[in-house]
Formats: C-alpha cells, structure tokens, sequence
C-alpha cells in the first residue's frame, strides 16, 4: 500500500501536511478512535480520505447535508478517487450501482447521512463488508452541548456495538470542552486520541459594529470589496430577500437563499456562487455547510448569531484559501431579544434550553468585547491566552484600559471562596454587597469578599467580570449551571504576579466609530492576465463538467501557476493542489496556455 505522504504528494499535490495532519493520519491508519477539533479550512476532510486509501476496505463518511456530500465526492472524482453519495435525491439506477461498487469491493469511500446509515438494514448489510473505517463529519450535532444538536446523530453510538473492531474518527470545527467530552461519551470512543488544534484564523480581520442603518454600513463595506465573493447571514427569510434586493439595486450580483424556496432555486443559488456567476448570497444558516468555496473574501452577519460556536463557523468560510479575509458582525439588543424568545418558544428540553439561553450571553458578550476578541474565543473553546491578536478590532483600534488588577483580584477571590458555586449575577450580586434572598441562602454573605466592590454599580462590575471571562481568568461551566470556576490564568493574579488592563465602561451610545484599515491582499507577484486566462479556462471546464470551478483547480494553485510560469510538468507539479492525477487530467492544457500567453 502506498505511504499517507506518498498519497498527499501523488494524488492530492501537496508536499507536507499542515499542523497536527500527519499525526492524525497516522493514528487513524493505526486503527485508533480519534477526535479531531479544526477550523473549517484547517484540512479536516484529508484526516480520513488519506487513511481511507491507506486502510483495506470501505470508508463510510456520515455527513449531515446533501450538498457537502456532493461537493467532496465530486473533488474526490476529480483525482480519480471511487467515492459515492448515498442520500435521498440519489435516483434507483444510481442506487443500485453504488450498492453494485460495494458488492463488488470497487468503492473506497461512502458519502451517507446518518439517517441513511441507521435506516432499514443498512448496517446489517455492512456488515457482511469490508468497512475499514467510520468518519463522523459535524460531530458536534452528537451534543446536546453544541451548537447543532441533531437527535439522529445520538443513534451513531450503535456503531461501535454493531462495529467494536473498527476505528472511528470524529471531527468538527467548533466545540468546547463540554462539547467534546460528550463527543467521546455519545459515540462511545474507546480510549481515543484527541487532536484540538488552534482554534485562532489569523488570516480572518473580525470587527463588530452596532446594528444602526445596518445597508448603509454594509454598502460602505462594499465598496473595499468591489469584485470580491461574500456571504451575508441573516436571521429571516425576509431579511435576506431585502438585503439581496437592496445590493442588486446598486449593481451587485446578489441573490437569496433560504428554506423557503424550492430545492430547484437553492440549489441553482448554490452553483452560481460556486461558479463565480454571482458575487454575494444573502442566506439564512441553511447555508455554508455545504459550501467549499475557497475564495470567499468576506462573511457578514446582518443578525447577531446564537451562539459563538456558530459565529465562528460561518466566519470560517472566508478565507479558506489561507488568504486575507474580513467578517463584519452586526448586533443590536433587539436580535438578542429575538433569540432568547426563539430558544424560550422552542420544543426542547429545558435542559438544553438553558445551555442554549448561557451560550446566547456568551454570544452577547463578545459582540459587546471591549477585549481581544480572538482571545475570547479561545478562551471560550479552552485554549487560553491573553496577548493580543492584531487582527481584531479592538486590538487594531485599542479602546481605554486601566489598571483593573485590584477588581480581579476581588473578583477571583470571590469565585474561590464561594466554593465556585455562583453564576455570573450572583457573584456581582455578593461583589455589591447585596441582601437577595439567594445571597443569603446560600451563605455568600458570610464570605470575607462580601461587598468589596458595593462602590462599583452592577453593569460596571458585569462588564469587569466579562472582560476577565473574556481573558480567560474565569470560565464559565455550562455543564454546572454556568457557575464561575477559576483557570490556569487565575492564579498568576491572586498573587499579584502580573498585572490586568480591563476597559472603562461606555455605554454603546457613547462609544466612538472604529476605522479599521483593510487587509492587504497580495496576490504575490501574479501575472495579472495570465490568471484571467487560466480562470476562464476552468470556468469552460466546471460547467461542462457540471462541477464547481474549484474542484479542477483551487484559486491558490492558479495564482501560484501565474506567477511561477511553469514549463514543464516537473515545474507543474511543484504546484500546490496539482498532483499526477490532475496533472495527467489537465497538466497540457495549462502549459499550453502558459506558452501560449508567455509568447506574446
């Protein structure tokens, strides 16, 4: 069998793996059950492809939506890899060959959603097969903790029942601590390697603004984004129709995707954004999941997400290509309202309903961040740290710190003496001194800390308290009531070993407008023309193909062809993204356009 680097090298043209790939690779081809937490963009998908043509027999990836599906096996086709997607739109004659290819062991990969997989007798019949491995793509829906639970999901722990010998992998872009220990209860993995990589997108400039006149900000926005593809995510079906409708009307190719309009329209939606035939979607969260599109420049949210794991996933899909993105976050009380009231009139349980409604404030809080807000997020996803990011807003345009290390410490001090058993309110509520019945009751008045901060009033001692849940000198526990526990960071300042910088509070109305300047966006060195051409061929053969134009050939391998001028098939295969297989497939073509266009 060929090498894991043999494959990356070969078939998917690149000539290392990136982070943690290699030895995620490595213990997935052991036979291991492993987690794996990264960014959307980080190379999950090769986490299992590549073992899966290292390993005897048939992968089975489970994924949640149609439309990823069908992109993956389309890339994986183009490099001459025997993948299918068994979903519901599949007619019976396509069916029945796939079931055909695995009879007759010609499948190396299957694309399925756990519906179909736990559906009839599906896995009895697997069973009389050769299946080497289970991928479990999106396994945060598994949880109740995360941030798409799907009830289906909860059934995949018959897997390692109907198949204890097979390795299983389970990887996800966004959970938390909480999150992923459940990830690992749910699917039943025995003694897994776990993989979290860094969570920080240092390619991807954040900013967040007040929902005011939120068109004209976006048009404004624009205008530093002329030709450049985008998303903008919004909480209704109404919205993203206005949006669409607003940026036509200046000369913008934007259209609307939601659920409420037919699988024909998404659908065609989808392929003239992958196609590069409409420059911006106006989408509610149906869509992106589905969506590899590498040269997504921008994400906006025209509505405050619900939660930050959410957020930062949709931010994800800008920049994937490794280049310089920009995601703008609009927020106002008023969609906090609404979100609340959407998780209160829900069907769910109240236990869910309450991690839900702490996620949601979590979410409030970093819109509201007077801190690094990368910190936050990392923070909030157990990776903590408190330097500056250089690629948000607020530390590209610093807002005005004091000395806050005294707040902290009484802040922290209450935490531990409270035996880390108050939530948020609470500890503000023993920090002012208060005589609430559940101060009270539950002894916090007796504690030494009772009422040091009585001075401060309470939106001051929240916005305190926030920015140190923010640092990551407090965490809050949503698997206990999200109660405020002390971390690795904490200590440090009880002892009066380092020093804390905390923002002044401002109220929205009075805080100044943020001018953040604009990423660059090198295109290193590239033959401006040349890639116009090289474009223009792809587009010719994605749609006689009927694929996305990335599937031939990503952005990033056309600017490095561009600008290396390749001559010969060595000098091609130097390129990012071009192994033999596309090279055998496409590799004339694009010298001849290359001498074709050198000649002149």
């Amino acid at each position: 069998m060929p090498t894991a680097i043999q494959i990356l090298k070969d078939i998917f043209g690149y000539s290392a793996f990136r982070d943690q790939q290699g030895d995620i690779i490595q213990s997935v081809i052991d036979g291991n059950d492993n987690l794996v937490i990264m960014p959307t963009g980080g190379g999950k998908s090769l986490c299992y492809q590549i073992p899966a043509l290292v390993r005897e027999g048939l992968t089975i990836v489970v994924s949640p939506l149609i439309a990823l599906m069908n992109d993956q096996v389309a890339a994986l086709k183009q490099l001459d890899i025997a993948a299918e997607a068994l979903h519901s739109n599949n007619d019976e004659e396509t069916k029945r060959r796939i079931q055909k290819d695995i009879d007759e062991n010609n499948l190396k990969m299957l694309y399925i959603s756990p519906e179909g997989l736990l559906s009839g007798r599906f896995l009895e019949y697997l069973q009389s097969k050769n299946v080497s491995l289970f991928a479990i793509d999106e396994a945060h829906c598994v949880s109740v903790w995360g941030n798409d639970f799907r009830p289906e999901y909860v059934k995949l722990s018959r897997l390692k029942e109907v198949f204890p010998e097979v390795p299983l992998v389970a990887l996800t872009a966004t959970a938390d601590h909480a999150t992923q220990s459940d990830i690992i209860d749910q699917l039943n993995l025995q003694e897994p390697q776990q993989f979290l990589s860094s969570f920080e997108r240092t390619n991807i400039k954040t900013v967040v603004s007040s929902g005011q006149k939120r068109i004209q900000q976006i048009s404004n926005f624009l205008l530093s984004h002329q030709e450049e593809a985008g998303i903008v995510y919004c909480l209704s079906r109404k919205s993203t129709e206005k949006v669409a409708e607003d940026l036509r009307a200046q000369g913008y190719k934007a259209r609307a995707y939601h659920a409420r309009i037919s699988a024909e329209e998404r659908a065609e939606v989808q392929h003239e954004f992958q196609a590069d035939e409409i420059q911006i979607v106006c989408a509610t969260i149906a869509f992106g999941m589905g969506i590899d599109k590498p040269n997504i420049r921008w994400v906006i949210h025209y509505n405050m997400p619900k939660n930050i794991e959410s957020y930062y996933q949709e931010i994800g899909r800008g920049g994937r290509d490794g280049k310089p993105a920009e995601s703008l976050l609009f927020h106002s009380w008023g969609d906090y309202v609404n979100l609340q009231r959407f998780i209160d009139e829900g069907d769910a349980t109240e236990q869910f309903k309450t991690v839900q409604r702490a996620k949601l404030e979590r979410m409030w809080e970093f819109a509201t961040a007077s801190s690094c807000r990368t910190n936050l997020v990392l923070n909030y996803f157990g990776e903590y740290r408190n330097t500056e990011c250089d690629h948000c807003d607020n530390c590209l345009n610093p807002p005005e710190l004091f000395d806050g290390t005294k707040y902290v410490q009484m802040a922290l001090s209450a935490v531990i003496r409270s035996g880390e058993s108050a939530n948020l309110n609470l500890l503000i509520d023993v920090l002012r001194g208060s005589n609430r019945i559940e101060v009270r009751d539950s002894g916090l008045d007796g504690i030494k800390t009772f009422g040091v901060g009585r001075e401060i009033p309470f939106l001051d001692w929240k916005h305190y308290v926030t920015q140190m849940i923010n640092q990551g000198l407090i965490s809050i526990d949503f698997t206990d009531r999200s109660k405020l526990k002390s971390t690795p960071l904490s200590m440090p300042v009880l002892k009066g070993e380092s020093t804390i910088m905390l923002s002044k509070f401002i109220p929205n109305d009075k805080k100044p407008k943020i001018k953040v300047p604009k990423l660059s966006m090198d295109t290193d060195g590239a033959d401006r023309d040349l890639l116009s051409k090289l474009k223009s061929w792809r587009l010719g053969l994605a749609r006689s193909q009927g694929v996305p134009a990335y599937v031939i050939m990503t952005n990033k391998a056309l600017e490095q062809i561009a600008t290396a001028l390749p001559q010969d098939n060595r000098e091609l295969l130097a390129i990012d993204g071009i192994g033999r297989v596309k090279l055998m497939k496409y590799g004339d073509a694009v010298l001849e356009i290359v001498k074709q266009h050198t000649r002149k």
